[in-house]
């Protein structure tokens, strides 16, 4: 029997909110045209909004999925081509950024086993920002891995846009964790864009300086990065001064905009649009990556800026117009609700597809009731805009002096495409016989190498392993040079190819087996040959391999033993 309290569920409320007179967005059911471009793919790591930081910590995962659920609730995924669930990275993929022992460490640490890993704790700064959770570097690889499957997938050509808002941790460095980041995707992705791509073009809105990347790029002219942010000093990360223009051959190839708290939308939007355009014109980048922080929204938990969600989306248009291969990157961004809606309406601006400001059911209709369940909730004018235009036209001028030092776009020497890692696995795990085979020169049921023949290869007496495949008959033509006197022989044995201009003097010689020729006199050269080798006896010249004739006949500046009957007209 049933007690009439257990009857009904834990809760009381409605799955859905009643929300009155406030409408709710309809799903699109409209699928895409799979030939339409651009195509567009969207990475989503299962499970990865799952992960928690912490009870008091700003860095929430969780806003992971409540993206996932509206963009789900619009119906933007009957617009998206293609949706991954993509595989976390390997350990071999985040060590082609990270030193071994950090990596190391984060596959070995947890909550449990900490305070006997305390002195590695405090080497690679994982402390406050970067406290030690559980599942932690199960969670790394997946926003990882989703990053690099982006990278690979533009590089391939299978997709114009890719999007991944669990990747942009911009803060991580090589050897150590910083700002709530442990491993630097975007550094992954650019590398993995590298390897196809000559000029990578690195765009970073969120509020906090993207140190981590600047850094990992700051010697190359490659990558150039380009970081609007605020800047007092004191900020975290407390990097991005206007002076910052990178070193070496990455001089001038680090942009850093500066700004000040309650920058507006007009503002921002007219000093991004400027700086984007003249660099793209300047660089002209092969591929971009976009890195979205929300953080740079109005009402954010630790930004101060006053943008909108519809200015923040304005700044991913201007840059998807350009029609270069776009990687798309979430970021920073501690306010989840409006998170979420700012990303949301970035898949759709990023689709092509035009969506109401009434938010869908989902089962997250509590986290927007405060905001009566609308897509562009006002977040401006909570700060006072400390930006003057006087302010922002020093800071534009500035990069516009910089990027006439670029004199063009730097190009790449043509090379080689280095295989991928999983090639190198493949690599690893295949058999020699495998590897034969694929070069075509397996053989059946024996194990040796084949011959080869250099230009520079001799007889080498008993030790030559050489085969003799027989005399092989050769039909020669030389010009009306003087030739040496009879019975006098060449110091080597070196036997050199005539020259191509007795077919134009008409003079041939009948056709002679090799091994007569080769106790034949020789032509005189003026030249002297490139090579020398020892001299043979002449009764061991019959058995010298055919490889040193074919080798020998390369050599053109080489004497060559014949029997000469020249008819001279």
């Amino acid at each position: 029997m049933v007690r009439a309290s257990q009857a009904t569920t834990f809760s009381s409320s409605a799955y859905f909110d009643d929300r009155g007179p406030h409408g709710t967005a309809q799903p699109i059911t409209e699928h895409v045209n799979p030939h339409s471009r651009p195509i567009v793919s969207y990475f989503f790591p299962k499970g990865v909004g799952e992960h928690h930081y912490g009870e008091r910590h700003p860095m929430k995962p969780h806003r992971l999925t409540l993206t996932n659920a509206l963009v789900m609730g619009y119906g933007l995924d009957k617009q998206i081509h293609h949706i991954y669930n993509p595989r976390p990275a390997t350990q071999a993929e985040l060590e082609i950024y990270h030193d071994h022992d950090y990596i190391d460490f984060l596959s070995r640490v947890t909550p449990n086993n900490q305070n006997e890993m305390r002195h590695l704790i405090d080497m690679f700064n994982c402390v406050e920002d970067c406290p030690i959770f559980s599942e932690m570097y199960d969670f790394c690889r997946m926003y990882a891995g989703a990053s690099l499957a982006g990278a690979r997938k533009l590089t391939a050509g299978a997709c114009d846009t890719a999007i991944n808002w669990s990747g942009g941790l911009h803060h991580a460095k090589r050897g150590e964790a910083s700002g709530f980041c442990y491993v630097n995707d975007i550094v992954l992705a650019i590398l993995e864009l590298l390897r196809y791509h000559p000029r990578v073009l690195y765009i970073d809105i969120d509020i906090h300086h993207g140190d981590g990347v600047e850094l990992a790029f700051y010697h190359s002219n490659r990558v150039m990065t380009v970081s609007f942010h605020k800047y007092t000093g004191d900020f975290f990360p407390g990097t991005g001064k206007l002076d910052d223009n990178g070193a070496s051959l990455g001089k001038h190839f680090c942009l850093n905009v500066p700004l000040q708290d309650g920058i507006d939308d007009d503002m921002y939007l007219t000093i991004f649009k400027t700086v984007i355009e003249d660099t793209v014109t300047a660089f002209r980048p092969t591929s971009i990556v976009l890195q979205c922080g929300a953080d740079s929204l109005g009402c954010d938990r630790l930004g101060a800026f006053n943008l909108s969600i519809a200015a923040h989306g304005e700044c991913v248009n201007f840059v998807r117009k350009f029609n270069v291969p776009l990687l798309v990157l979430g970021g920073g961004g501690y306010t989840i609700k409006n998170v979420s809606r700012c990303w949301t309406y970035e898949t759709a601006v990023l689709v092509g597809a035009t969506i109401p400001d009434e938010l869908p059911a989902t089962a997250y209709d509590p986290f927007f009731r405060d905001s009566q369940w609308k897509l562009h909730p006002p977040l401006t004018g909570r700060v006072e805009n400390q930006n003057s235009p006087a302010s922002l036209q020093r800071i534009t001028i500035s990069i516009r002096n910089k990027l006439r030092y670029l004199q063009g776009a730097p190009s790449v020497a043509m090379q080689e495409i280095p295989p991928d890692l999983e090639g190198w696995l493949a690599d690893e795990e295949r058999k020699q016989e495998e590897v034969d085979e694929e070069r075509g020169t397996a053989l059946a049921g024996e194990r040796r190498s084949d011959r080869s023949m250099a230009r520079n290869e001799f007889f080498e007496g008993d030790n030559d392993v050489d085969q003799d495949e027989g005399p092989v008959s050769v039909k020669r033509t030389v010009s009306s040079r003087k030739t040496r006197a009879p019975g006098k022989r060449a110091r080597g044995k070196a036997k050199g190819r005539p020259s191509a201009s007795a077919k134009e003097d008409g003079e041939e010689i009948e056709e002679l087996p090799v091994a007569a020729a080769s106790r034949s006199t020789k032509p005189r050269r003026t030249a002297k040959p490139r090579a020398r080798a020892r001299a043979k006896p002449a009764e061991k010249d019959k058995d010298l391999p055919d490889a040193d004739f074919e080798a020998a006949d390369a050599e053109t500046d080489a004497p060559t033993p014949v029997d000469l009957e020249i008819d001279i007209s």
